[in-house]
């Protein structure tokens, strides 16, 4: 049972990241899609980007401390140090 409440919030926050870069190279790029992420890409800002996209993990995280999900905020935070991984990890490739 606990292992999978740590599973949901970090799947939560996943999705929550992936929908924050999406929201945030879709309205904040005169360019397509594809072409944005490209851009990113080849300019090296990805690690920028995602910052940027995990903020959404900060209002999922709240939601289940509120709610009293103290697991399901845990794999939320979780994933947050996942993401911070991949972070440092582009920032320096």
């Amino acid at each position: 049972m606990k292992k999978k409440e740590l599973l949901i919030g970090f799947v939560v926050a996943i999705f929550a990241t992936m929908a924050g870069f999406y929201l945030y190279v879709e309205y904040a790029s005169d360019y397509s899609f594809t072409d944005s992420v490209k851009l990113i890409v080849e300019q090296k800002l990805l690690g920028n980007v995602l910052v940027l996209a995990a903020i959404p993990n900060l209002f999922v995280f709240f939601i289940f401390i509120k709610k009293k999900q103290d697991l399901r905020a845990r794999g939320v935070l979780l994933a947050c140090f996942l993401i911070a991984l991949l972070i440092l990890i582009a920032q320096f490739f």
